[in-house]
């Protein structure tokens, strides 16, 4: 386990993408989408992926992806909708 990933969260894979016929890259985690990207961030993405280990492309897009968490989900889960 290396120190960016102490508690071994990455090994779980809960990170996926595709890529479209048109280049778009679409992120998604836990099977929920995140994030797309297009253009030449698909592409730095994907030279990125392309020789990676199933760890390295957990923590590539994990660093793409961001801090897109705000620690709302679980109010957002309360609402009656």
């Amino acid at each position: 386990m290396s120190p960016v990933d102490a508690r071994g969260k990455l090994e779980e894979g809960f990170f996926d993408y595709t890529v479209s016929k048109n280049g778009k890259v679409f992120i998604s985690w836990y099977g929920k989408e995140v994030m797309i990207l297009k253009d030449q961030a698909s592409k730095k993405l994907l030279e990125k992926l392309e020789n990676a280990s199933e760890y390295d492309v957990q923590l590539i897009l994990a660093k793409v992806t961001g801090n897109f968490k705000r620690g709302n989900e679980k109010k957002a889960k309360k609402l009656k909708r």
